[in-house]
């Protein structure tokens, strides 16, 4: 039987196969096509993707965290919509695992593993953002030992072909009253608005829920214990940052290379772009910024991995990696010239999605405040800084 490690390994090399020979040479065409591309996300199941953060006790992987960041760099590769569709499925996985009880484990992990359960997570709201204190979503006591959700989230990925929600809600005043419950497609008073109109990944949906007067058992309660809400959220968005990050190189990567192909390929000036020393360096600082985010990837996910405290270093992960990428798309249509402001060339694609790595997942100004006050309590020591 093959060991952890060696299996890891060859789940990202299947990746990379996938990538390489179905995704690299047609995102171009995937991105301009209307129709939902639901063979990929077949292809998706196939690998065993949704099933990343799934213990293999109820049928997943259970890769590491590194793994899992490798594998949101080498999709992100070949094309950042690809793991949208992952992410938050992740995230709901790591939440059910760690922290629902043995009911709701077997309830809902074997078949999230399989892709055939489809799981997003509804947080944001129009007056809460990355403020989480400030939810108004209620679940209000029904007295049978059940609730009643009321409130409405917005900007939720994969909100609408989801077939479950985890939605965190109050039950409570302060901080210590938030939980999170499982909320089905199809319950009465469970509705979906309209999808948001986004600048990238056009074939996500980013959806508004409403929920008026849904009505949950005790068993809808994540951990069937009120208050845990936003511990549980919170150790889910750390590896969310991390794989955030992760999704940020794989696309900086792509338009680095995108970058050198065109500057070898472009004459000007009698000859290659490339040779011009102006070039050279914009090059040089593409390639430098991002083999430093990777490796300040690679930190963050092997001290989430250790059982550390990670929030620091996820935070500068999620912070450099994305503050890189836009610099590093900027920079792909600077050197593509005007080449980079039309649609048929992939570094227009690349620009649109690269601030969506600024703002999700708590914004980069989020990610700072993180920094600095962990930093104050000393978290910086026990990375060496």
């Amino acid at each position: 039987m093959p060991t952890s490690n060696t299996w890891d390994a060859e789940v990202v090399a299947g990746v990379q196969r996938f990538v390489r020979q179905e995704i690299i040479g047609q995102a171009q065409d995937l991105e301009a096509s209307d129709s939902y591309p639901e063979q990929i996300v077949s292809k998706l199941k196939e690998l065993g993707l949704f099933s990343i953060a799934v213990p293999q006790e109820y049928g997943g992987l259970e890769l590491s965290v590194p793994t899992y960041a490798k594998i949101m760099e080498e999709l992100a590769f070949g094309w950042t919509t690809l793991n949208c569709f992952i992410n938050s499925h992740c995230s709901a996985s790591s939440i059910l695992a760690q922290h629902g009880t043995e009911a709701q484990k077997q309830s809902y992990l074997p078949r999230m593993a399989t892709g055939e359960l489809r799981v997003a997570i509804a947080l944001t709201e129009p007056s809460a953002g990355s403020d989480l204190h400030s939810i108004r979503t209620k679940a209000t006591p029904t007295g049978n030992g059940g609730y009643m959700l009321n409130g409405t989230k917005i900007f939720i990925t994969n909100g609408a072909r989801a077939d479950v929600v985890l939605v965190l809600a109050r039950t409570a005043p302060g901080k210590d009253g938030l939980s999170i419950f499982i909320v089905e497609k199809g319950q009465p008073g469970f509705t979906v608005g309209a999808n948001a109109q986004t600048m990238g990944h056009r074939h996500i949906d980013v959806a508004e829920l409403i929920f008026q007067d849904v009505e949950l058992k005790a068993g809808n309660l994540v951990g069937e214990v009120e208050g845990q809400g936003l511990k549980q959220m919170l150790d889910a968005l750390e590896t969310g940052r991390i794989a955030m990050a992760a999704t940020a190189v794989g696309l900086s990567r792509s338009a680095l290379k995108a970058a050198r192909e065109y500057a070898e390929q472009r004459v000007a000036f009698g000859t290659e772009i490339v040779h011009h020393q102006a070039i050279q360096m914009l090059l040089a600082d593409m390639a430098t910024q991002t083999m430093a985010a990777q490796s300040l990837v690679q930190v963050a996910a092997n001290t989430k991995s250790s059982g550390q405290r990670s929030d620091m270093v996820s935070g500068m992960a999620k912070l450099f990696a994305g503050e890189t990428c836009a610099k590093v798309t900027l920079d792909c249509v600077r050197i593509h010239g005007g080449s980079g402001f039309v649609k048929g060339f992939p570094a227009e694609r690349y620009y649109r999605e690269a601030p969506y790595y600024i703002l999700t997942e708590g914004t980069n100004e989020i990610q700072k405040l993180t920094i600095a006050k962990r930093m104050l309590k000393g978290d910086a020591e026990a990375i060496g800084l």
